[in-house]
């Protein structure tokens, strides 16, 4: 008589990555190591879906993320770097969510009148729930949304979010401040009324 015994369920247990282990995961999966690259692309996915979602709104974050997915699995043989895969997989985002809110024509105009900030350093804005949604709202452009959540989500330095974004350092901190800018505006609007 023979007996089966049926599968146990397998639980996937997922952890914070560090650079290191990134940077292994993607040599394994540039050799053509499937489950690297799975371990790859859950490792990214909470960060990635909170900047997306932050950049083009809950309604089309999912479409954009698959396809930022789909774009990073199909690059990743060209990445040269595999330490930089974070700031690599973030600029393709960036591009990515900037391409989906210019086909909306959303915000065409405001990117031009952020270089008038472009003196001024910003101070350190309050952790608060209330921020966090406004980040997620349309109350700010997109160009000042990705530099507030890749430096106050993701807590990348300045000169790392110019290099993901491929902007000057100066402008980078010009977006930052009006973005600032507008959250205060905003948040002082709200506790008046």
């Amino acid at each position: 008589m023979v007996r089966t015994v049926a599968p146990r369920p397998v639980s996937i247990v997922i952890e914070v990555a560090t650079p290191v282990q990134e940077a292994r995961w993607v040599l394994r999966a540039q050799c053509g190591d499937r489950e690297a690259l799975e371990l790859l692309l859950t490792a990214i996915r909470p960060s990635l879906e909170r900047y997306v979602r932050g950049l083009a709104g809950p309604s089309d974050a999912e479409d954009l993320l698959q396809d930022v997915l789909l774009i990073v699995y199909r690059k990743l043989k060209l990445l040269e770097q595999p330490e930089v895969f974070r700031a690599w997989v973030f600029r393709i985002a960036s591009r990515a969510a900037f391409r989906h809110l210019k086909k909306r024509n959303r915000w065409p105009d405001r990117a031009r009148d952020e270089d008038a900030f472009e003196h001024l350093v910003a101070p350190d804005p309050p952790r608060d729930d209330a921020v966090l949604a406004l980040l997620a709202s349309d109350v700010i452009s997109p160009a000042s949304r990705a530099v507030l959540a890749l430096h106050f989500q993701e807590e990348l330095s300045l000169p790392d979010v110019a290099a993901i974004l491929e902007i000057p350092l100066g402008t980078v901190k010009s977006r930052l401040s009006y973005g600032l800018t507008v959250l205060r505006k905003h948040l002082n609007r709200e506790r008046n009324m």
